[in-house]
């Protein structure tokens, strides 16, 4: 074989980790590879006398005659293995060198292992979850950093993980006392934060950090969320079986019991752990826990209903469906899904109805004010002109609730009432000078906005509560006449999306009226309707339930931006990419599928960054309001021009693909850019 002939054959390699200089792959993705090549290879390793069990991985250069025989030898035992040994080949010059990293106390390590296999290998699944992991955490920002042993635990440990068997481990412990039967250590399980955990950001996130509760830390671990709240004065108080055994438990309003349940290995006692962390909350108790695939829990010796790790700590891992059963099942209420892994469940069910309300409520927003209109009443007008800021502020409480706000709904009622008399008496005053289709807008946004949530309420089976708030008892009067009314009309509009005709109908006029969305058919038929998560308020009622209903499965969309509706199947499709807001070419990392008729969640998630698919049609998504519409819609004119069948291309088209199809026709991508190549 010569230098050209190798050359052609790396190109043609489909199997690997990809980097501008060379490729890597290993011996099990041999038969994925062209066998003149992995021939070859083999040939070269017999010639210098390296036996099979010396070389697990080899690494073929794209511009050399050369490759390099790697071995890791614990490549499927350890999450990031190190390097044992290199034999490097120069095949021009017919030398080799070899390098031993067996004595060296910081070693090359491997990342990303699933990139060097066959996506049909069966640890394939189980390496793209401990990269998942690593990229949640954040500890490939720095690429630079991560190549040797040393490196890596210091990222490890400053972004304040731990590994346990390969996996990130941040829980902490409960009880005091191990399991004397197997000697289970469950203080090692709490872990050295440097930012809020999961839960704890959404909490915040929910408006629940501002003062006005009481947090309590149920198992607060080493006590890292606590310094962080104390920092910011709140009310935050915890308790640990190791490191504050001697806290006091206290009732507080709000209790986390974060990764908790996952250490305890009696189930007697994880029971009590949640109960009593729901006798301690007075309005919300958040619960949330480690999840895992059977094929991670699989490695381990099982153990009870877990399994024991290799550092002798108990390890209860969880499904999404699972863990919310387990939840109502112990405190017989409904939980509600925030994220992956965290659940809400609300003892005040005043503040849980105000929760789900505000949760998908829509504001509308005044864009400007009429002119007041003239009027033989010099005293109205002079009233205005005296007490502008006032009725400007009064009418936007207005819109706000869509109707006239009670006295205890609009801090300055006192005022109204010195000045007009009462606030229906100031409404029909300000209804003169401003525009009163703002205010029909405003109400039927509310009346949609509260339909949808007592729709929601019974796709989540939730119990209708008799004590309900102030504020929407007075809705429902405003806009309904009876709660009863709105539960009839909710529940049609609830059944109403089993119903594929008429969201058949709907998704083709949402395609018409929306800002930006993308009908795709299948078979000469509309197969589903695609929307950026930024107009799902503008999608008609009944699109509104069907999206937020499978919402209720899978929790908030912080990483998620596009959002498809099958319109024949009872799914939802969420589609998460890196680069949406400032790349022409996003690319896809990470795809959940919604079942609702089987209150299912599939995730499934693209770690191999040089094969995940692109997306070529943004500019089908995005309108004027976002800042680089004018830049992508002249990139896709351009790509077009330059690559006219690009459009034909199969959708999972990766960006190394298409940057070949660039080259070919000798141009190169810089940014929202497409220039030609120099010769």
């Amino acid at each position: 074989m010569n230098a050209e002939q190798f050359k052609e054959l790396v190109k043609s390699i489909t199997v690997g980790k990809t980097l501008p200089d060379a490729i890597y792959f290993h011996k099990e993705g041999f038969p994925e590879a062209p066998s003149a090549l992995t021939q070859f290879i083999t040939v070269v390793a017999k010639a210098l006398k390296i036996e099979d069990d010396d070389w697990n991985l080899v690494k073929v250069f794209k511009n050399d005659f050369r490759l390099s025989l790697l071995h890791y030898p614990t490549f499927f035992e350890d999450s990031y293995p190190a390097l044992a040994q290199s034999v490097t080949v120069d095949l021009s010059k017919l030398t080799h060198r070899v390098t031993s990293y067996n004595t060296q106390d910081n070693p090359p390590i491997l990342h990303r292992k699933e990139t060097m296999l066959p996506s049909s290998h069966a640890a394939y699944e189980d390496f793209c979850m401990i990269t998942q992991e690593g990229e949640a955490a954040g500890l490939y920002e720095n690429s630079r950093m991560i190549g040797f042993k040393n490196s890596w635990n210091n990222i490890i440990a400053k972004h304040g993980y731990e590994l346990v068997d390969g996996r990130l481990f941040r829980s902490s412990a409960v009880f005091d006392k191990g399991d004397t039967e197997t000697g289970i250590d469950r203080h090692l399980t709490a872990i050295v934060r440097h930012d809020l955990s999961a839960p704890m950001k959404c909490i915040a996130k929910s408006g629940y950090l501002t003062g006005d509760y009481s947090i309590f830390d149920y198992g607060c671990g080493r006590g890292d969320d606590l310094r962080e709240l104390e920092a910011h004065g709140l009310d935050a108080i915890g308790w640990d079986p190791n490191f504050r055994p001697d806290a006091e438990k206290v009732a507080s309003d709000i209790v986390n019991i974060g990764f908790v349940i996952n250490v305890i290995e009696d189930q007697d006692e994880r029971i009590e752990a949640v109960l009593g962390a729901w006798e301690l909350s007075g309005k919300l108790l958040v619960v949330s826990a480690m999840l895992a695939n059977d094929s991670h829990i699989a490695q381990f010796k099982p153990y009870k209903d877990g399994v024991i790790t290799s550092r002798n700590t108990f390890q209860k891992y969880y499904a999404q469906a699972e863990l919310k059963a387990y939840i109502e099942r112990i405190l017989d209420e409904e939980p509600i899904t925030i994220a992956p892994g965290i659940f809400y469940i609300f003892k005040d069910k005043t503040l849980e109805q105000h929760f789900l309300q505000n949760r998908h409520k829509r504001s509308y927003q005044w864009q400007q004010l009429t002119a007041p209109t003239p009027s033989s009443e010099a005293q109205a007008r002079l009233l205005f002109s005296q007490h502008q800021e006032l009725l400007e502020s009064f009418w936007l409480s207005c819109l706000a609730y869509g109707r006239c706000p009670a006295s205890d709904e609009y801090l300055r009622s006192g005022e109204i009432k010195t000045i007009i008399g009462s606030n229906k008496k100031a409404l029909k005053l300000v209804s003169g000078w401003f525009d009163k289709d703002e205010l029909v807008m405003a109400e039927d946004m509310r009346k949609e906005d509260l339909l949808i949530y007592f729709a929601l309420a019974m796709f989540e089976k939730r119990k209708a509560y008799s004590n309900q708030p102030d504020d929407l008892k007075r809705d429902i009067k405003a806009f309904f006449d009876s709660y009863k009314v709105a539960e009839h009309q909710a529940k049609e509009l609830l059944f109403n999306i089993a119903n594929s005709g008429e969201i058949e109908r709907e998704c083709i006029q949402a395609k018409e009226n929306l800002p930006a969305a993308k009908l795709a058919y299948e078979n000469g038929q509309p197969h589903s309707l695609t929307i950026h998560k930024k107009f799902v308020d503008l999608l008609t009622p009944l699109l509104r339930v069907y999206v937020l209903a499978a919402l209720q499965l899978y929790g908030e969309l912080d990483d998620i931006q596009l959002i498809k509706i099958h319109i024949t199947s009872g799914k939802v499709t969420l589609l998460g990419f890196v680069g949406f807001e400032d790349t022409p070419l996003p690319q896809l990392v990470e795809r959940v599928k919604i079942k609702m008729a089987e209150q299912e969640v599939d995730f499934f998630d693209y770690i191999n960054e040089h094969r995940r698919p692109v997306l070529l049609d943004k500019i089908e998504y995005i309108d004027e309001s976002f800042g680089d519409y004018k830049k992508q819609k002249s990139f896709n004119k351009r790509l077009l021009e330059t690559l006219p069948d690009i459009g034909s291309e199969k959708a999972s088209i990766s960006e190394n693909h298409l940057k070949e199809a660039l080259i070919l026709n000798k141009y190169c991508r810089k940014g929202y850019r497409l220039c030609l190549v120099a010769r």
